[in-house]
C-alpha cells in the first residue's frame, strides 16, 4: 500500500507501455485498470563471490528491494562472479546486453573511461558523506553518466564502505624503502601511487586475494575494511593491519544499467531502480559503520591482529604522488578536468563548514 501511494503522488501511473526485446509473453498480468501489465526479468552480474558479507549481500538487497517494491513487475536475478561472467567483465556484461544490471567498482573500468576510477576513490579525497553529497548533490553523478554515455551504460551509486583500511602485509612499513619491491595487490589511482613509489601493484579479483598472499604471490594487499577482510580470513595470510586508508577514503559501489533496457521500462519502474539504488546506497554504508567495528574487535582480540598506522612521512610522499597522479589524469581528457575539478571545488565547499562542524566535534569526542 505503501508503494502505490509512493507512485501515486509521484504522478506515476501502473499502466502498461508497449516495450520491444524484454518482453515476457508468459507473465503477461492484468493490473486494476484491466490492462495488461508487463512483466520484466533482468539478470545482474557482480565482481563479488556468492552471498559475500557487505559486497555480495548488497547486490542481493537490492535485487530483492526491486523485485519486492515492483510486486514482481520488474524482478533481478543475481549471479556471483564466475557464475555468469568472470568478475572483472562486469561492464562488458551490461554493455553489451548480456545482463541488464551489474554490480561492481568504476575503478575496473579504467581501460573503457579514463575518468572511471574518479567514481570510485580518490587518494586523501572525500569521505561517504561528502561523497555522496557531491554525486546526488554537486553534480557529480551528472559527470558519471557523461563517462559512460557512449557504451549504453547508465551508471548509480549502489553501496558505500566508508573509509577503508591501508591494507594487510607481510613486511612492516617504516618508511618509504619499505615499499620499494613491495608486491601489492591495489587497483584504481592508489595502485598507480603506490607504484610510482617504489611497489609492485597487481589487480586481482577478491576471490584471488587470500591464496596469492598465502603464497607469496603478493607481499600485500588491500581489500576493503575488517568486516569484509575477517570474511575473507585475511588474518590468516598476513601479519601487520595497516591503518588508515589512505587509498579509499570512501568507495563507491557501482550499479550499471544497460540503458536500452533501462529506457523501456515504465516511468514508474524506472523510479523503482533509480529509489532502490539510493536506499541500497545507504544502507550499505550503515551496515558497514557497524559491522567495522564489530570485526575490528575481533580481529585484534580474538586473532592477536598486529594494528599499525603508515608512518608520517610515508603518508606524505604517498599523498604528493597521489597529486601527482590525479593532475595527470585529469591532463590527459578533458572530461577528466572536469570531474576533478568538480571534486576539489565540492570539497573546499563543504570543508569550511566541516572544519567547524564534524571534525570540531570528533575532537571534542576524543
Amino acid at each position: 500500500m505503501k508503494r502505490r501511494e509512493l507512485l501515486t503522488a509521484a504522478g506515476l501511473g501502473l499502466g502498461a507501455v508497449a516495450l520491444s526485446g524484454c518482453k515476457d509473453d508468459a507473465a503477461i498480468a492484468a493490473d486494476q485498470s484491466g490492462q495488461p501489465e508487463q512483466r520484466f526479468r533482468w539478470k545482474m552480474v557482480t565482481s563479488w563471490p556468492k552471498n559475500l558479507p557487505g559486497l555480495g549481500t548488497t547486490a542481493e538487497h537490492f535485487a530483492q528491494t526491486v523485485t519486492a517494491l515492483s510486486n514482481g513487475r520488474l524482478s533481478v536475478q543475481v549471479f556471483a562472479a564466475g557464475e555468469l561472467v568472470p568478475a572483472l567483465e562486469v561492464f562488458d556484461a551490461v554493455s553489451s546486453g548480456t545482463a541488464e544490471l551489474g554490480h561492481s567498482a568504476a575503478y575496473y573500468w579504467k581501460g573503457k573511461s579514463a575518468a572511471a576510477p574518479f567514481f570510485t576513490a580518490v587518494p586523501f579525497g572525500m569521505n561517504a558523506q561528502e561523497t555522496n553529497a557531491w554525486l546526488y548533490e554537486g553534480g557529480g553523478l551528472e559527470l558519471w553518466q557523461q563517462a559512460y554515455a557512449g557504451m549504453g551504460v547508465l551508471p548509480l551509486p549502489c553501496g558505500n564502505t566508508g573509509v577503508q583500511m591501508a591494507g594487510w602485509f607481510n613486511r612492516e612499513i617504516n618508511s618509504l624503502d619499505d615499499l620499494r619491491g613491495l608486491k601489492i595487490r591495489m587497483p584504481g589511482f592508489g595502485g598507480e601511487v603506490l607504484a610510482r613509489a617504489g611497489a609492485t601493484t597487481v589487480n586481482l579479483p577478491g576471490s584471488e586475494i587470500f591464496s596469492a598472499l598465502q603464497n607469496g604471490v603478493i607481499d600485500a594487499t588491500d581489500w576493503v575494511s575488517p568486516y569484509n577482510d575477517l570474511a575473507f580470513g585475511l588474518h590468516q595470510a598476513a601479519r601487520y593491519y595497516y591503518y588508515p586508508g589512505w587509498q579509499e577514503p570512501s568507495a563507491v559501489l557501482e550499479l550499471t544499467i544497460n540503458q536500452q533496457a533501462f529506457d523501456q521500462l515504465p516511468a514508474d519502474l524506472q523510479l523503482i531502480v533509480r529509489q532502490a539504488a539510493r536506499s541500497t546506497n545507504q544502507m550499505m554504508l550503515d551496515e558497514y559503520t557497524r559491522r567495522n567495528a564489530d570485526a575490528l574487535r575481533t580481529l585484534v582480540e580474538e586473532h592477536g591482529v598486529q594494528l599499525r598506522r603508515l608512518p608520517d612521512d610515508v603518508l606524505a610522499r604517498l599523498r604528493e604522488l597521489s597529486l601527482q597522479v590525479l593532475e595527470e589524469t585529469a591532463n590527459a581528457d578533458s572530461l577528466n578536468r572536469q570531474v576533478l575539478d568538480s571534486m576539489e571545488a565540492f570539497r573546499e565547499k563543504v570543508w569550511a563548514y566541516h572544519a567547524i562542524s564534524e571534525q570540531s566535534l570528533y575532537g571534542l569526542r576524543g
